[in-house]
């Protein structure tokens, strides 16, 4: 009797449950960052490892990482491995500052009684440093 750890997937199951387009998934095989193995018809077998790639892929595409990126990362011998994944926290890190930024521009918007929010001096300090460069 096989475990549930030897149980496979089909691509249209893997799809479906990670809410994809079969099509994303033969494209990430073309690219080289999956490689299922095929059963006698030549149909795609997704077994967990193949599951985990596929978590891991969709992810870091969440997270802004290209698929190049991705592929270093799922690289474990990539030479550029850390250096990518550097460049990815800075990036992360970069973002997630921005975000800060919105959110208490945002929550600033919604509380704000002012008319015009362009106008309004609490709104402006959220801008300000993008709007230094015309001083």
């Amino acid at each position: 009797m096989k475990s549930s750890r030897d149980r496979t997937w089909s691509v249209g199951e893997v799809a479906e449950r990670f809410d994809l387009p079969t099509n994303v998934l033969r494209h990430w095989e073309s690219v080289g960052l999956l490689t299922p193995e095929r059963d006698s018809a030549d149909r795609r077998r997704y077994a967990r490892d193949d599951i985990a790639r596929v978590a891991a892929i969709q992810r870091n595409k969440d997270a802004g990482m290209s698929l190049d990126q991705i592929a270093v990362l799922l690289d474990a011998g990539s030479p550029e491995r850390h250096a990518v994944l550097r460049a990815h926290l800075d990036d992360l890190d970069r973002r997630m500052e921005q975000m800060r930024i919105s959110r208490e521009m945002t929550e600033h918007a919604f509380n704000c009684r002012a008319h015009d929010l362009t106008a309004c001096p609490g709104f402006q300090r959220h801008v300000k440093d993008l709007m230094a460069a015309f001083d």
